[in-house]
Parts: C-alpha cells; structure tokens; sequence
C-alpha cells in the first residue's frame, strides 16, 4: 500500500466515523429529548409533541450542517476563505436560497402563533385535509383521511382552518318541505335536542362546575325559502373539539331517526323538464 492509497483511505475513515458520531449524537439526542417530554406535564400533551418535532427538525438541521464543516476541515478546504467569499457568493446563493429562507421563517410562525399543533385535524388551503403528523422547519406532513401523506413546504401555506382548538360547534340543517306544519317541527326538534343532551352529554363542553356551556339547542328557523325547496331548522351544540366528528356523527343519526318516527318528510330536489314544441303546433 503507497502514501497515496493510505492517505485515501484514512480520510474515508475520519468521514464513515465522523458521520457515525454524528448520526449517534443525534440519536441519543432525540431520545433524551423524548424521555423529557414523556416524563414532564407542564404543557398540554399535543403542544409537547409539536416542540418535540420541531426541536428534532432543528437538531437534524444543524447536525448536517456541523456534518459539512466537520468534512470540509478533514478534507483541508480553507473554510476562512470561503467565509471571506462569503459576500460574493451569499448574493448568488441568496436567490436560490430565497425559498429556504421562507419555508424556515414561516415554520417558526407556525410554532411561535400556536397554529396548529401535533395530531390535529386541520384544512390547509381550503384545499387538503387531515391529521398533521409531523411538523419541522421547512415542511409540514398531513395525513389524509385516506392515509395519504401529504408533504407541504410552509412557504406554501397560506390559509389553515384547525378543528382542535379547545371547542367545536356541531351545526346541523333540517330542511322540510312547505307542507310540514312548522309548529310540529318545533315540537319534534326540541324533542330531538332532549334526546342528543341525554345520550351525547358527554361530549359537550362544559365549565368548572361541569355545566354544558352550550347544549343542542334548536337554534331556530334559519330559512324560510332553503333554495326554494322548504323550511330551514338548525340544531346547535358546542362540544370538545377531540370529539366533534363522533359527536357530528351521533348528531346526524339521533336526528334522522327522530324525523323518521315523527313520519317527518324533508324537501326534495325538483327538475322541471320542458318538452320542445311539436312540429305539428308549428304548423
């Protein structure tokens, strides 16, 4: 073996071991920082699961940073000089780097205003939704209801509708056809809110003295003329935002049998079809 092949292989050496420290640093890091916030409960369980993420994002980060310089020294490049260059090439690199430099600052926006947290369902965009899986700095991952992961860069992010903040609304519309007396459907409703508060309470978000802040109510006639089809009711209730969908769910079903024992009849799309005139009337 000449100088030549042992120099190589010794710099191959010093750059297989550094990446296995670091790679180990980063393990043992992550793990403690798992154990920390597995053992504490000052925070909310879904916040520490957020700056769980987003810290281990910025220790991958640095960790491939540190990386790089550790491989430029072994390798004997003049780091000085590079930062020196630093001004010339920062103004070349900064326009590719623009992007980065966004998603980066957007998603410490994301973790500073409390937008949204580890686990919850949300809208991004009007457009995709799901349960957020996992948060860093440069991109966000939805998991859709399909069990597709979607991956976002947070520079493209411009619009999020969360439904785990602390409480929900079920809104539910009922609309009949004109000729259910609207007296009865009164009845009927409030019965069915009786109903949903005996069966669903639980759900409902209640106070220190664990009194529903706001219990299914009928809210009240909402449209007399719903797209020209019928009566409008809505049926209202706040519950706990990590079980809307079920209570959404519940909601739908104790109403639709209500409605069905009460022989109750909703309104009904209607096509009007215009036959062209016959040739026969023309003439």
């Amino acid at each position: 073996m000449n100088l030549e092949q042992f120099d190589f292989l010794s710099l191959a050496g010093w750059i297989v071991g550094g990446a296995l420290v670091f790679i180990l640093i980063v393990f043992i890091l992550r793990r403690l920082i798992h154990s920390f916030f597995k053992k504490t409960e000052f925070i909310e369980e879904r916040k520490e699961k957020t700056l769980e993420s987003m810290i281990n994002s910025i220790i991958g980060y640095a960790a491939t940073f540190g990386y790089i310089i550790f491989v430029l020294e072994v390798l004997d490049v003049p780091i000085t000089k590079i930062l020196a260059g630093a001004g010339v090439i920062g103004i070349i690199v900064g326009f590719g780097a623009q992007n980065l430099i966004r998603d980066f600052f957007a998603g410490l926006f994301l973790l500073y205003e409390k937008q949204l947290h580890k686990g919850d369902f949300v809208t991004v965009n009007s457009e995709h939704h799901g349960n957020v899986e996992d948060i860093g700095l440069r991109f966000l991952k939805i998991r859709e209801w399909s069990g597709k992961l979607l991956t976002m860069s947070n520079g493209q992010i411009k619009t999020i509708e969360n439904y785990n903040f602390e409480h929900m609304r079920v809104i539910e519309h009922i609309t009949t056809n004109f000729h259910e007396d609207p007296k009865k459907m009164f009845d009927i409703l409030h019965q069915a809110c009786n109903r949903l508060n005996d069966e669903l309470g639980t759900y409902l978000k209640k106070d220190l003295t664990d009194r529903p802040f706001e219990p299914f109510q009928l809210y009240g006639m909402s449209s007399l003329n719903h797209e020209n089809r019928g009566y409008q009711y809505t049926v209202t209730g706040l519950v706990s935002d990590l079980v809307y969908w079920t209570a959404s769910k519940e909601t739908r079903r104790i109403m639709a049998e209500t409605l069905y024992e009460h022989q109750i009849e909703l309104a009904e799309q209607r096509i009007e079809l215009k036959s062209a005139p016959q040739k026969d009337n023309l003439e």
